[in-house]
This record gives C-alpha cells, sequence and structure tokens, in this order.
C-alpha cells in the first residue's frame, strides 16, 4: 500500500510504499478525518501526527466521508456531493464510491502531517516549495499581507517569473486583481445607483399617474350609473303618478 503525505507548511508531498502488513493495521478500521501516530512506520516518523484525508482503492475509487462502510457502495450523487461532478443543471447520477473506514483493499491513503516530529522527512520537511500562485480576490491579498484598506492592494500581487532558455527576454506574469475598488468602479456604481433612482422615480410617477386616471374613470363611471339611475326614477314616478 502507498502513503502520500503532505505537509502544507512546506507545501510539498512524498509517496512512499509500505509492504509490511503489521504496519498497515494501525490504518485498519479508521475513518477519514482521524489522527494517527506515525511511531509504527519507522524511527523517521517518531513523534509525527498524521490525519487520514482520503485514498483509493485499487479499482481507483476514492474514499467518500459519510459512508460508514470498509467497502464500494452505489449512491445517487447530485450537486455539491464530493466524488462527483455535474456536467448539467439538475444532473444527478449513480456513482460508485469507497466507504470512509480503511481497509487492506486500498492501494493509496493520503495523510496530511498535523505535528511535525523529531527528525525532518527528506524531501518533504526540509525544503520549502514556494506557492506557484498567490491569492487573486483583493481582500484575500489584503489578509495574506495583512494590508489596510489604505494600503495599495496592486503592489503587493504575486508575481510568477517566467524564464526562457532560447534569446527571448524573460518576463513575469501577475493576476488580474478582481473586485478591486477602484475610481472607475466607484463612479460606475454611482452611475448605476443613479439608473436606478431614475428608473425607480419614472415608475413611482407613472404608477401615480396610472392611478389618478383609473381613479378619474371610476368616478366618472359611478356617476354615469347615479345619473343613469336617477333618471329610471323619475321616469317611474312620472307613470305612476299619470296612473293615479
Amino acid at each position: 500500500m502507498k502513503l502520500n503525505i503532505s505537509y502544507p507548511v512546506t507545501g510539498c508531498q512524498k509517496l512512499i510504499e509500505v509492504e509490511d502488513e503489521h504496519k498497515l493495521r494501525n490504518f485498519y478500521d479508521k475513518r477519514l478525518s482521524h489522527e494517527v501516530d506515525g511511531d509504527f512506520l519507522g524511527d523517521d516518523f517518531k513523534g509525527y501526527v498524521f490525519r487520514i484525508s482520503g485514498g483509493n482503492d485499487k479499482q481507483g475509487f476514492p474514499m467518500k466521508q459519510g459512508v460508514l462502510t470498509n467497502q464500494r457502495v452505489r449512491l445517487l450523487l447530485s450537486e455539491g456531493h464530493s466524488c462527483y461532478r455535474t456536467r448539467r443543471n439538475g444532473e444527478r447520477k449513480r456513482k460508485s464510491v469507497r466507504g470512509c473506514i480503511i481497509g487492506p483493499d486500498l492501494s493509496v491513503i493520503s495523510l496530511v502531517i498535523v505535528r511535525k516530529g523529531e527528525q525532518d522527512i527528506p524531501g518533504l520537511t526540509d525544503t520549502t516549495k514556494p506557492r506557484r500562485l498567490g491569492p487573486k480576490r483583493a481582500s484575500k491579498i489584503r489578509r495574506l499581507f495583512n494590508l489596510d484598506k489604505t494600503d495599495d492592494v496592486r503592489q503587493y500581487v504575486i508575481r510568477r517569473k517566467i524564464v526562457r532558455d532560447d534569446e527571448k527576454k524573460s518576463y513575469s506574469k501577475a493576476p488580474k486583481i478582481q473586485r478591486l475598488i477602484t475610481p472607475q468602479r466607484i463612479q460606475r456604481k454611482k452611475r448605476e445607483k443613479a439608473e436606478r433612482r431614475a428608473r425607480w422615480e419614472k415608475s413611482r410617477a407613472e404608477a401615480k399617474a396610472y392611478n389618478e386616471i383609473t381613479a378619474r374613470r371610476a368616478r366618472e363611471k359611478r356617476a354615469e350609473k347615479q345619473a343613469k339611475i336617477a333618471k329610471r326614477r323619475s321616469q317611474s314616478r312620472r307613470e305612476s303618478a299619470k296612473k293615479q
């Protein structure tokens, strides 16, 4: 069985293969998100604490959190579920997933180092891999560098240098900052707000004019009806007076 160990602090990961069944028994009957001591793997992992983050069985089916079994099951999955990506809106599909309980049928187990041990693991904890891509949203850039609203976010964008082997000049690339508040953006928001206000006032004035027209027509119709009733009553009175 292979163990894919990652260390978020340095951004590195390492794949090791363990063939000793006695060592692998320490993982059996454990679930996803459980923490395991790494002392049983050898002296190099003494003092390490790992968190089980995932895995795949020998046929490549991924483990799914919440499925309390050590076998493969078929579940009806929809948008928002793990181990499934929708292709159309409202689509649901029955997919095969592996339960969250570890067993001997797994081929790879993903582990995350929660606590570092006494010794460094070569290629995992002794080297630091810089982030290839930085944050793109303005609020996340401020949070990363602990900036205020008065600081210019554009000066703190993480740039990625492109080195070329040929005679062409090397250059750097930076992401386009999202949700950046600029004078153009403020002016656009003011214009949109003014347009919304004008539309609201126009619709309000039109509604007021429409209500006045409907009320006037209702009054005219009511007056016409009253006039007809009065005329009919006067005719009936004259006819009754003639008969007497």
